[in-house]
């Protein structure tokens, strides 16, 4: 059944989607078309272009006349993207993020809007990702963030048949097909720039519920996912970011004597990644991703202050949220 939202119901609720675009064109005009056919249209859409081919992308985005393109001088990263598109739609209550290599079923927008008119209390959404070259199979339901510093996409790789349909285990929406409530975002300062790809929506997560905003995983809003489609999933780039940002998210956000408690954890994961990704030919990428993130240690403790002085929640129910176990960490590695 198709999750129509009457218009007179939506309001003020005005919706931007954001596309990041960087040497993706082949995808970019299927993800376009999948928006173009949504029975609830955004009110605006905006692709920010990384500097890409100009002539690729202005032959795609010609037949798109509503879309907006916003121009960046060369590529600097999703985080900052995100945040330059968001600061652009002021007009609009929901900022909604899609992969250019994400591919929405045509409801998925009503089915996200009626989900935050349902729960007003609720700031952040996340979708189904469908591996879109194996729609049988899962990409994701959520992102799971585990005590040591961890994080992972539930249910990646696992058949649709054995799909977790709640948000509980999860604390974050994936970025590749998410919304946010844009003075919520705004609060908590939106994507870290600094991370320029890879958890930074684990980390925006965690802002958040630290902030005492409250997240929602809606199985109903269903997008197809290529996933890693540009970077690859082992890529020196991928490697780098991911390993680097890991430490950033776990020193600016595991609050209180958490931190302490499960830096141990934290620490054991580490070790054990380096050893691992040195075994599989990454180890000088692993190796100067830990150095520059411990380089960025003074800023990121005075970050950290300025997040655990906001937080509105205790240690306690942050605790909840996290995932542990010694078993289910090192399944994920």
């Amino acid at each position: 059944m198709t999750n129509a939202v009457a218009t007179d119901d939506i309001g003020d609720n005005r919706i931007v989607v954001v596309l990041v675009n960087y040497f993706s064109e082949g995808y970019l005009r299927d993800c376009l078309s999948a928006l173009a056919v949504q029975t609830l249209p955004a009110d605006r859409t905006i692709v920010v272009d990384n500097g890409s081919d100009s002539s690729r992308l202005d032959d795609t985005l010609r037949d798109y006349p509503e879309v907006e393109l916003l121009r960046m001088p060369g590529n600097v990263g999703f985080a900052v993207a995100n945040n330059r598109a968001v600061a652009m739609a002021r007009d609009c209550r929901w900022a909604v993020l899609l992969n250019v290599d994400a591919f929405p079923d045509p409801d998925w927008l009503a089915t996200l809007m009626k989900s935050a008119l349902e729960h007003p209390d609720l700031a952040f959404f996340g979708s189904k990702l469908v591996d879109a070259r194996s729609t049988h199979l899962l990409d994701g339901t959520g992102d799971v963030y585990h005590s040591s510093g961890c994080a992972w996409r539930r249910d990646h790789g696992e058949s649709t048949i054995q799909e977790q349909r709640t948000t509980t285990g999860t604390i974050a929406p994936c970025a590749a097909a998410a919304m946010y409530r844009r003075d919520c975002w705004e609060a908590v300062g939106g994507f870290d720039e600094k991370y320029f790809c890879y958890l930074e929506d684990v980390d925006l997560a965690l802002r958040l519920h630290l902030a005492g905003y409250k997240y929602a995983h809606v199985p109903e809003a269903v997008v197809r996912h290529v996933g890693s489609a540009i970077t690859g999933r082992r890529s020196e780039f991928s490697v780098y970011h991911g390993h680097r940002n890991l430490v950033w998210t776990y020193i600016k956000n595991m609050p209180g004597w958490l931190f302490w408690k499960y830096l141990p954890q934290h620490l054991l994961l580490n070790a054990v990644s380096l050893i691992w990704l040195t075994y599989c030919g990454r180890g000088r990428t692993v190796l100067r991703a830990k150095m520059h993130a411990l380089r960025g240690l003074p800023k990121l403790w005075r970050q950290r202050k300025a997040i655990q002085r906001s937080r509105r929640i205790s240690t306690r129910e942050f605790d909840a949220l996290l995932a542990h176990g010694v078993q289910k960490l090192f399944s994920r590695l």
